[in-house]
């Protein structure tokens, strides 16, 4: 068994027992198994009703590695996906479970070797104990390629910089197998969820799999983190977060924009965040780039807002209204790339204005001002709104998923939910191919054991 999961017969090795301490004759209790030729990683895909499954309403999916060879490398791994909650899947949430079946685990932190001598894997030395507290008793990791990763992200030199890792999930003094949510939101390997969109697989988190030894990452392939970049050393702190020393972070419970400035939000705290406060996108139709969401109403119009796949949210108090007191929110725009961290914006019934990052602009017919987010749009050619697929994410304990239940998803299940999970699975790994292969092939494979058969990748 691995979790809850039963491992077929044929896939492990024999086993016979002695009757008697003198027994010359074994009883042979299980024949050995033909096992799996020519694959580095077995993946064992079960859609269940487990009793974790049961025992946790909220809970979508859990992972966990179940062999490892010689030099601590995951070699086989489970992710049960719960049957009820299949609608539900989105390749994000599957990206997050592979990557702990794989060896971002706390669990197998200590196993990571070192091979930045060694070529051959069965020369690479072990690392030891990589986790430990700062001096603010954050706990974080600290490998050469995290350190590495942190500093360029936050644009500072710090030693102490190891990846942090979640407070809120570990007991005093324990370790976590998910980022802080502090410093890292957007990570996909937090243990909170995020919104549609909002989720990526970072450069810390690859420079973490490049540190474990038993990878070669391409890291080119990294995805764009904007959460905290070019902050400093001290960004997303205690000591920090409430001093309105970054506009990451805010204080009170207004309503605003998600960092990510494709919803709507409010400013709130969670579990996560040890008393720090961001701006999380609101329950209900709160992404501008969703055209459904529009709905007309006469605060809408008069604030100027449009929604659309182009439309962004932007802190405004636009109207056209004359108040003496105008008070700044979230409202949706259109915008469009002119360049690098260059845009332009449109509202209701105006021209395309160009809206420089850090200022503010006037529009014609309307009281009150539209404000310029610095270097959170157009910062990559890639400025699309998420598919409609992209609206579920990982959370919970290190080896289980926990999805609060989201009335915004825009997530169309298949007529087939099953079909659905295996396309999740197939994309999933498709992005890991990209930037991930064993450091022993050069054409990994890897092999997904199904309840339907096997699936060759």
């Amino acid at each position: 068994m691995c979790l809850d999961v039963k491992i077929p017969d044929n896939h492990l090795a024999g086993c016979e027992v002695y009757p008697q301490s003198n027994s010359t004759r074994s009883v042979v209790l299980r024949h050995p198994g033909g096992g799996v030729a020519d694959v580095d990683f077995l993946l064992y895909l079960h859609v269940q009703t487990s009793d974790k499954c049961r025992a946790q309403p909220r809970l979508l999916a859990y992972a966990a590695h179940c062999r490892t060879d010689a030099s601590g490398r995951p070699l086989a791994g489970v992710v049960v996906i719960c049957r009820e909650r299949l609608t539900r899947v989105s390749v994000q949430t599957v990206v997050h479970e592979l990557f702990h079946a794989l060896g971002f685990s706390r669990d197998l932190f200590a196993t990571w070797v070192d091979c930045s001598v060694e070529r051959e894997i069965s020369a690479c030395s072990p690392r030891g104990k990589v986790t430990h507290a700062d001096g603010t008793g954050q706990m974080r990791l600290y490998t050469p390629s995290v350190i590495s990763a942190l500093q360029r992200h936050l644009a500072a030199v710090d030693p102490e910089l190891g990846g942090p890792l979640e407070n809120s999930d570990a007991a005093p003094g324990g370790v976590s197998s998910h980022w802080e949510a502090r410093l890292l939101q957007g990570s996909v390997m937090l243990a909170a969820p995020g919104p549609s969109g909002a989720s990526s697989i970072d450069p810390l988190t690859l420079a973490a799999f490049q540190d474990t030894g038993w990878y070669a990452v391409n890291t080119s392939r990294a995805q764009n983190l904007v959460w905290g970049k070019g902050e400093g050393a001290l960004f997303g702190s205690n000591l920090t977060c409430y001093d309105n020393s970054s506009s990451f972070f805010c204080t009170g419970s207004g309503l605003g924009c998600h960092h990510l400035h494709l919803h709507k939000g409010q400013c709130l705290t969670d579990a996560h965040l040890d008393g720090c406060r961001i701006y999380k996108a609101l329950e209900n139709r709160s992404e501008c780039w969703k055209k459904e969401n529009e709905r007309q109403s006469g605060d809408e119009r008069q604030g100027g807002e449009v929604y659309g796949s182009g439309s962004r949210c932007f802190f405004s108090n636009l109207t056209t209204l004359n108040h003496s007191q105008l008070i700044v929110t979230g409202r949706c725009y259109r915008h469009r790339c002119t360049g690098l961290n260059r845009y332009q914006v449109q509202v209701l019934g105006s021209d395309w204005l160009d809206c420089p990052a850090g200022g503010s602009i006037q529009i014609r017919g309307y009281h009150g001002s539209v404000f310029c987010p610095d270097k959170r749009l157009c910062l990559d050619s890639d400025d699309s709104p998420p598919s409609e697929a992209e609206d579920v994410f990982p959370t919970g304990q290190p080896n289980e998923t926990l999805l609060q239940d989201d009335t915004r998803s825009a997530y169309k299940p298949a007529a087939d939910p099953l079909i659905t999970t295996v396309f999740c699975v197939l994309a999933a790994l498709g992005v890991l191919v990209l930037g991930l292969t064993s450091t022993r092939c050069t054409s990994c494979k890897v092999r997904i054991h199904a309840a339907s058969g096997m699936l060759n990748c």
